[in-house]
């Protein structure tokens, strides 16, 4: 794998070569990746696995036709041909009147923000196997607990390189650490299984194993002897690591592709009221060691952070060139790429505002309803904005946190979902979408 300095002076080259070849412009973008990952189960060694690659794509222009190509081989004969086969690609391609490098004007040009992304660490497997073993011994050893699905531990670094034939050139670096269990509680046919983990870019922001480890254990005792639940309308209050789906198909929705090809239900929703005046969600791309943090996007654009929603209204939309040029818009810094295509457009870390009032205090007021911790399948339109979703939780009766549920459906309109929703004060960064407790009236859930 290439160290950042090596893969821009590659893709600047072959951003060179592309043009020499005859492309009236390019950009190249490389990805190396190294990680080492380790799992247990049974206090037991499973599996070890250390992985490295490397990729660089090509993207070129011939007038308004475009070609895309990528290659794991950094050889000078294999880049030669590489360059070869794209042109001619380019030459036959169809023309797309939006295609193009992002406008040069506005490509990153004064220093990067330092987003602390990598912390320069390097844990031998024997520390992460340490770690995996500690974690599947905390979960085991929670009474109720009966079996395990394994844990694990992983560290990697990822190196990426992004070259323009507009004279954009800049790399950077990540870090990423993670650890899991999942363990079986109850025997027969009453068995239940739960999970926890964790991800970090700094390994110091690891979570304890022996946290994780407990945390798995207690959420599956937690789910044993399910009841069953009528069915009927009530408020279903989302716990913060199933949340964040909810946002997932808020984000969906604002990319430009989707509003350009009006496939979205927030089409002609800019500027409106989507989410009670008390919301914000904000993106930030600067987040120190935020696990979707970067200086630069994927087109060598700025980022900056900005609020997607303020005081419940939607803002706009994310943009990569190509889509906000099909709305005649600026792009907002928002693409993201892999090396064998084009940009696309989509957030970086994204987090709800907390609310003013308590996680208790939000499930206080509820007679009966659902408090989800699993949700299951895809039931989600995002033309219509339609959602029914299995999931998996507890009762609340009367203000508390009772029995378990399990096989039942939530179902609703996202716009009324959003319309209705109220958030805790508990938000915590833990993830790349981020929300606090949420709670929404008035959903109907099916139950077994």
């Amino acid at each position: 794998m290439l160290s950042v300095s090596q893969a821009e002076a590659r893709a600047a080259d072959l951003v060179e070569r592309a043009v020499r070849a005859g492309a009236d412009a390019a950009d190249v973008l490389y990805h190396g990746d190294a990680s080492t990952s380790l799992q247990v189960r049974l206090g037991a060694l499973e599996d070890v696995s250390r992985s490295e690659g490397e990729q660089i794509g090509l993207r070129l222009f011939v007038g308004r036709r475009s070609a895309s190509v990528s290659s794991s081989d950094l050889s000078d004969e294999a880049l030669a041909a590489l360059v070869e086969r794209a042109v001619a690609m380019a030459r036959e391609a169809p023309e797309d009147p939006y295609a193009g490098l992002a406008p040069e004007d506005r490509l990153l040009r004064g220093p990067a923000p330092d987003v602390d992304g990598d912390d320069g660490a390097d844990p031998a497997p024997a520390a992460l196997r340490a770690r995996a073993l500690a974690m599947e011994d905390a979960a085991r050893s929670v009474a109720g607990v009966t079996n395990s699905d394994g844990a694990g531990a992983s560290a990697g670094r990822t190196i990426l390189a992004l070259a323009t034939s507009h004279g954009f050139c800049r790399g950077y670096t990540t870090s990423g650490y993670s650890g899991y269990a999942s363990v079986i509680a109850g025997t027969g046919s009453g068995m239940q299984r739960d999970y926890a983990q964790h991800a970090v870019r700094h390994l110091a922001d690891l979570d304890a194993a022996e946290a994780i480890g407990r945390r798995a254990g207690e959420r599956a005792v937690a789910r044993l002897d399910p009841a069953r639940l009528a069915s009927g309308t009530m408020p279903v209050v989302f716990d913060p690591r199933v949340g964040n789906g909810l946002l997932g198909h808020f984000l969906a929705a604002i990319v430009g592709s989707a509003v350009a090809r009006r496939t979205t239900f927030l089409l002609d929703k800019e500027g409106e009221s989507v989410f009670p005046a008390a919301i914000t969600i904000r993106d930030d791309p600067h987040r120190p060691r935020g696990l979707r943090s970067k200086p630069f996007d994927g087109e060598g654009l700025p980022t900056a952070p900005q609020d997607l929603v303020a005081g419940g209204r939607l803002t706009g939309w994310l943009l990569d060139s190509a889509s906000a040029r099909q709305l005649g818009r600026g792009p907002t810094g928002h693409a993201v790429r892999g090396v064998s295509g084009p940009p696309g457009a989509g957030p970086t870390n994204v987090h709800m505002g907390p609310g003013d009032v308590t996680r208790e205090a939000l499930i206080g007021a509820i007679d009966r309803g659902v408090y989800v911790i699993e949700l299951i399948g895809q039931g989600v339109n995002g033309v219509t904005g339609d959602y029914s979703r299995g999931a998996a939780g507890f009762l609340i009766e009367k203000g508390e946190i009772a029995r378990p549920v399990e096989e039942i459906t939530i179902a609703g309109n996202l716009l009324d979902m959003y319309r209705n929703l109220a958030a805790a004060d508990d938000l915590e960064f833990r993830r790349s979408i981020n929300v606090p407790t949420l709670r929404i009236d008035g959903m109907t859930v099916a139950g077994a």
